[in-house]
């Protein structure tokens, strides 16, 4: 396994991969220290990449996007010591797969990088309770919904399945999109080249949508969007 950790601060490097040790003992890491660091040690062969918000050279999140334009297969986190919510919506909004702020503890941590590793979205509780009443959880930060078990899942429009009217109301435009391709059987990769956007991406909006048609995975999934009625 080779992981990139991205960080302008050494101790937060040697700490992380320290952590990230427990997960395999061969574990191949390559360490950045700035944006250039970054994309030279970037390569599609990275199985996960760690990275900070600030380190030098960046502007803004454009090397996160950067990153994701060259690489798109690599799965992303950013480790952060940002705790607004804003920020966290627009990082997982470009398609990042977790965010960890570093006020966390290194299990949180740990854990957060085997959901990613598994195929899951790491998105903090505090995003979540920053949400407001009654929304259902992503909707309202583009689709940047957890895959990481926050509960019994959401449901919409009452006790009884949900409608296309009730789903429109609670899913972006592009959401409903992703919703009707896959109810035609599409897997992420073709979802995803329909749509212009990444496989990433795609699982980031398919997790909101999971949770507003109240299922636990895609074959789930796929049955009830081809039950849904316009009552």
């Amino acid at each position: 396994m080779k992981i990139l950790i991205a960080d302008d601060h050494r101790l937060v490097i040697e700490a992380v991969k320290t952590k990230l040790s427990e997960l395999q003992s061969d574990i191949d890491f390559v360490l950045a220290m700035s944006v250039d660091e970054l994309f030279a040690g970037a390569a599609d062969d990275v199985d996960l990449a760690l990275i900070d918000l600030n380190i030098p050279g960046a502007e803004g999140h454009s090397h996160i996007d950067e990153l994701r334009r060259r690489h798109p297969a690599v799965p992303v986190i950013v480790l952060s010591g940002y705790e607004d919510p804003a920020i966290m919506r627009a990082v997982l909004e470009r398609g990042v797969l977790g965010f960890i702020p570093k006020a966390y503890s290194p299990d949180v941590m740990l854990s957060a990088v085997r959901l990613v590793l598994a195929g899951g979205i790491y998105v903090p509780p505090m995003l979540l309770s920053a949400l407001p009443p009654g929304v259902v959880a992503g909707v309202a930060a583009g689709g940047a919904a957890p895959a990481v078990a926050q509960g019994a899942p959401l449901r919409i429009g009452g006790a009884g399945s949900p409608t296309l009217e009730h789903l429109r109301k609670v899913l972006t435009e592009r959401q409903v999109e992703v919703l009707q391709l896959l109810s035609q059987g599409k897997p992420n990769k073709l979802i995803g080249r329909s749509l212009g956007i990444s496989e990433g991406t795609v699982k980031i909006h398919l997790a909101a949508i999971f949770r507003a048609l109240n299922v636990r995975n895609r074959t789930e999934a796929v049955v009830a969007a081809q039950s849904l009625t316009e009552a």
